[in-house]
């Protein structure tokens, strides 16, 4: 899941001169995560047309990433034509995604991380997409996603009664790889030492 979030309004209206708006969700995580389903779609309808804006029409994409037809999207949304630009509610493969086939897009949240859902709880920041996962050796925590230095090796020393010194309101993410592994008995991977990230993997 990509965890995204909402932009302040004030923020989207700086950027969004155009006058004629269609709306775009995305149902995948950005409904999930009530940032960018039909309610929030619908909310911020209501506050662009406050702001003098004319809504020409919205959708929510079943997920606003992956588009197999954009002539089916057109045809089933004629205010997409009769729009002079774009607002998609979704992360930014979305708004990428829309791109391609429209002119004018503007991004309507800001993406945070790649995280998950567990229960109905929402987990950020689960994952680096370093293209070279080892997160096995970590008891199951990504460092490279959870610790705010992205150390493969750690702790940095720089943390204060389990939390992180470069956000306090923050735990360890070495701290609590430490308590996993520990869990896990399987403390001796902290003494591996692992190679800087070869980031060319990340492209395949």
């Amino acid at each position: 899941m990509i965890i995204s979030r909402q932009k302040k309004t004030s923020e989207i209206l700086r950027a969004l001169k155009e006058k004629n708006i269609f709306i775009i969700g995305c149902g995948k995580c950005a409904s999930k995560l009530h940032a960018g389903g039909e309610p929030e779609v619908l909310e911020m309808g209501k506050k662009l047309k406050k702001a003098g804006k004319t809504i020409t029409g919205w959708t929510v994409l079943s997920s606003a990433c992956t588009i197999p037809s954009w002539n089916e999207v057109l045809s089933q949304n004629p205010g997409i034509k009769k729009s002079d630009a774009l607002l998609v509610m979704s992360c930014g493969a979305g708004v990428a995604a829309v791109s391609r086939f429209a002119n004018t897009v503007y991004p309507a949240l800001d993406t945070a991380s790649l995280g998950g859902m567990c229960d109905e709880e929402i987990m950020e920041e689960q994952c680096g997409m370093c293209g070279e996962c080892t997160v096995w050796m970590y008891g199951g925590i990504c460092p490279i996603a959870r610790c705010a230095k992205c150390l493969p090796n750690g702790p940095c020393g720089g943390a204060v009664d389990g939390k992180c010194e470069v956000d306090e309101r923050n735990k360890c993410a070495w701290d609590a790889i430490y308590e996993r592994l520990l869990k896990l008995r399987k403390l001796e991977y902290l003494e591996i030492i692992h190679e800087p990230k070869n980031h060319a993997k990340r492209r395949g």
